[in-house]
């Protein structure tokens, strides 16, 4: 496979809207409906293509998901996007009457997800979205790590049947994988072999467990890197085969360590393989209005906390 540019980003929620746009065209059973966010959610790509198949639905994103289920119901292939704070919090009811009750194949395209929304401020941050749609049966749980894996991960959720939240973010971000890449759900991605710690990352914070893990190396500590990119169904013989094979796993995650990521992989742990698990992510606390970087530092969701939380706990 070829390697991707290391100087390349992308948002993820812009590769939603390019990769949207082109299954649109595969598949004639899709459509989009927005809550008068299409510019920023990045459906109003496909809207131009398809303006037949696209529904603004105003500011009501309960009567979205709703519609979405009715459409899904009648054999349509449905995707709903808003803001995740509206997505999952707003909506939260519906989407489980409506949608994962009857296990409908809607998929739900939230973006803005995380701290990164920067100054929009804790409003509009959603550090809970994750915690919500995993305890939801039925649901399965996604976040790509770049642009390349946001268009193929997108593209295998309708394999499934059944609902999909798929958590997307607003900043740029660089491109780990090259577009040949295969992705495969419910099973993460190996990004790098170790043998001292495990980093199992989701999200923006893969780069920043690459780049610990490199740092890392300097020092004579061998990590290993997972993409967690399916949150539910978690990948359990990945985290298990960690916890037997390293010392330590470090979780990282731009959301709440209550319910996320972290605990997801603790979880498991717990049950399967005891072993030492730190969680790095946004501790029981609301966001604030600041930059994405200055928020990310912050919040201590950097390669530079990963390698002390390692150095740390790693005896």
């Amino acid at each position: 496979m070829s390697k991707p540019s290391a100087q390349k980003k992308m948002a993820t929620r812009e590769a939603y809207g390019e990769i949207l746009a082109s299954l649109g065209e595969k598949y004639p059973e899709i459509v989009a409906l927005d809550a008068d966010l299409s510019k920023s959610t990045k459906t109003d790509v496909f809207a131009k293509k398809y303006p037949e198949r696209f529904f603004d639905m105003g500011i009501a994103e309960q009567n979205m998901m709703g519609v979405a289920a009715g459409m899904a119901a009648s054999g349509l292939k449905p995707f709903a996007s808003t803001f995740a704070m509206f997505a999952a919090g707003r909506a939260f009811e519906i989407i489980r009457n409506s949608i994962c009750y009857p296990n409908l194949n809607v998929r739900i395209c939230a973006t803005h997800a995380g701290i990164t929304v920067g100054e929009d401020g804790a409003s509009h941050q959603a550090i809970e979205d994750i915690a919500l749609m995993r305890v939801l049966p039925n649901m399965t749980v996604l976040q790509p790590s770049d642009g390349v894996s946001a268009k193929a991960l997108i593209e295998a959720s309708l394999k499934i049947d059944g609902p999909v939240y798929v958590r997307l973010g607003r900043s740029a971000v660089p491109i780990l994988y090259p577009e040949d890449a295969a992705f495969e759900i419910g099973k993460a991605a190996v990004l790098r072999e170790g043998i001292d710690v495990t980093l199992i990352a989701t999200g923006i914070m893969v780069n920043e467990a690459l780049i610990a893990a490199e740092a890392l190396s300097e020092q004579n500590i061998s990590a290993r890197v997972l993409d967690l990119h399916t949150i539910k169904p978690l990948d359990t013989e990945a985290v298990l085969k960690a916890a037997s094979e390293t010392q330590l796993i470090v979780t990282a995650e731009e959301h709440s360590v209550i319910g996320g990521l972290g605990s997801a992989v603790a979880e498991a742990v717990s049950e399967g393989c005891p072993v030492k698990v730190v969680r790095i992510g946004i501790k029981d606390t609301f966001g604030e209005s600041g930059t994405p970087e200055a928020l990310l530092e912050k919040y201590g969701l950097t390669a530079a906390h990963l390698v002390k939380a390692v150095v740390e706990n790693l005896k």
